[in-house]
């Protein structure tokens, strides 16, 4: 079995385990780097509530992965500029499925703005996995790639959605806490 099939029961064991919030999203977020051989992966997580939110927790495959805009210390408002400028945060704000580009360069603008990417993130492929539960979002995870595309397949795609509600009570106990 590869890394990406045995995803979920990972995620489930790492859960199960019933570690501190933020010790077992720090173990989801390496585990799921690994399993998609990405370069990086981060989370970011909620406070839906508050409407407001912060990058927690990231994993690099190597230092030579840029760690530009990974970990956020404050908690920022994330329904005022940042819509404006981004439409994956609008997506997952407005609930909608988690969005997958195998290539910045050639992403439809609707969905995806090049410069704003370019200019915070600086990555070249990359799933932006929104973490909702009763009309809320929790959390987006997001594995990266960075200097060359990359498609993600079928399989990676649906064992990577399989875990994301399992995350949400974790985020729920993680921020309940800040």
């Amino acid at each position: 079995m590869t890394a990406i099939e045995s995803l979920s029961a990972t995620i489930e064991k790492l859960i199960a385990a019933g570690h501190p919030p933020d010790e077992t999203l720090i173990q989801v977020v390496q585990t799921v780097g690994m399993a998609l051989h990405a370069d990086r992966c981060f989370l970011y997580v909620r406070q839906p509530d508050q409407g407001r939110g912060r990058t927690a927790f990231c994993w690099r495959k190597h230092e030579g992965i840029p760690d530009k805009n990974t970990i956020q210390p404050q908690w920022q408002p994330d329904t005022e500029q940042l819509p404006q400028q981004d439409p994956l945060i609008r997506a997952a704000l407005a609930m909608k499925p988690s969005v997958f580009v195998d290539d910045v360069e050639k992403a439809n603008p609707q969905v995806f703005n090049q410069q704003f990417e370019r200019e915070t993130f600086g990555h070249r492929a990359l799933i932006h996995g929104h973490i909702l539960r009763d009309n809320q979002l929790w959390g987006i995870l997001q594995p990266c790639m960075f200097g060359q595309p990359r498609h993600w397949t079928e399989d990676e795609k649906t064992h990577f959605e399989s875990i994301l509600p399992r995350l949400q009570p974790v985020i729920a106990a993680y921020v309940g806490t800040a």
